[in-house]
């Protein structure tokens, strides 16, 4: 794990705290800037020595709840970890009005404030769009290629080139299923799944979106890739698009170079129609432990860090798209690719909602489906005994 330890000395007569920072790696240099800054204005009330080490917001939660009382005062999760954490007494409710913090995220009734509110009590505050989207290089596909994906995959092929995708994760699995409009969410009670994919009167049935993902799955110009195995083969010239999440921009932008482009979710292939492919959508947030001896502290730091300003220098340093509505409008960044696309797949993302047991049940299928099927399985039967694991 990769540390930075610092000091703001501001005089012995001042208050001296101890805070501990979790981030992702690829933020440490920001969360130093911010720090600096954070303590410069502060340094005629207190003395802060603090210590940021790195943890990943999609590994934070399994971290956290280990030893919640050890954990970091401050750390950045994705927002579909909060139930989980709040349950297990591992996230300070901040105290403030959260219709009036969450203004510039979208106010009441936005996703921003879906993502860290229950029962109009605010637990975390937004830091970065946490979604998923297309990514070409425009070497090789074209603004109109990019609206289909089956398009898109026989240019690939033609080219000895490949589209990727990772099936092995629901979390990019369920565009197909999504953008065929079955759904999947949890109850009241959030611990169980409610899923219809496997059902027989839907308008159209999880069987026949479960058959276009196992023709697609071994096509000569499609892969199932991990995020990190799509982000190499962009470096390598491999890959010239793919469906990926938008923390990748950055790197995907400096592999392509000035044939690097993005957009909405495609279309899919389902029977003889063209589907919009859906998608999850939700926040990187940054939540206070309920054990830190310093709350008032932390939730001053946790407002600072998602300010307009520092929004801005997290977007510069890693392009990832900012929570913050005024920074989003921003002249600059409302252009970007991965910021317009992100926008345009709003209006066909759903926020994640759903319990953990999907995450095995849809990685296991994804697993069998993304790699042709080998043992030649009854898509009927793998699709029911995924739909009946997600919902045990």
């Amino acid at each position: 794990m990769v540390m930075a330890l610092c000091l703001c000395a501001c005089g012995s007569e001042r208050e001296k705290i101890t805070l501990s920072i979790w981030v992702a790696e690829a933020k440490t240099e920001l969360m130093e800037q911010v720090m600096q800054k954070f303590c410069d204005i502060h340094k005629d009330e207190v003395e802060i020595e603090y210590q940021i080490s790195n943890e990943e917001e999609d590994t934070c939660k399994e971290t956290v709840l280990r030893n919640i009382e050890g954990a970091a005062d401050l750390y950045s999760f994705a927002d579909d970890q909060l139930d989980e954490l709040k349950a297990a007494g591992a996230l300070l409710e901040i105290p403030v009005d959260a219709e009036t913090a969450l203004q510039p995220f979208g106010g009441n009734g936005s996703v921003a404030y879906e993502s860290v509110v229950r029962d109009g009590k605010m637990y975390a505050y937004p830091e970065t769009a946490n979604g998923y989207f297309l990514f070409y290089n425009t070497k090789y596909i074209k603004d109109s290629d990019a609206d289909s994906l089956d398009r898109m995959v026989q240019i690939a092929g033609n080219s000895h080139k490949i589209i990727a995708m990772d099936l092995s994760s629901g979390w990019y699995l369920y565009s197909f299923f999504s953008g065929a409009g079955l759904t999947l969410h949890t109850d009241e009670s959030g611990q169980k799944n409610l899923c219809n994919w496997a059902d027989e009167d839907t308008d159209i049935s999880g069987f026949e979106v479960t058959k276009s993902i196992a023709k697609l799955a071994v096509k000569t110009g499609f892969k199932s890739m991990t995020d990190e195995d799509f982000v190499r083969g962009a470096q390598s010239g491999k890959v010239i698009a793919g469906i990926n999440g938008a923390w990748n921009a950055g790197k995907i932008k400096r592999a392509w170079g000035a044939n690097y482009a993005a957009a909405k979710l495609p279309t899919y292939r389902l029977g003889d129609e063209e589907v919009q492919m859906g998608s999850f959508t939700g926040y990187k947030v940054v939540g206070i432990n309920a054990h830190t001896k310093y709350p008032e502290w932390c939730r001053k730091l946790a407002e600072f860090l998602t300010n307009k300003d520092n929004q801005i220098l997290e977007y510069e340093k890693t392009e990832e798209v900012p929570a913050n509505l005024e920074v989003v409008n921003e002249d600059a960044i409302k252009d970007a690719p991965a910021v317009k696309a992100l926008s345009d797949q709003s209006r066909f993302a759903t926020l994640q909602r759903v319990a953990p047991s999907y995450w095995d049940a849809s990685s296991k299928f994804g697993i069998t489906i993304g790699s042709g099927n080998p043992d030649k399985k009854n898509l009927k039967t793998l699709l029911k005994d995924m739909v009946d694991e997600i919902t045990k």
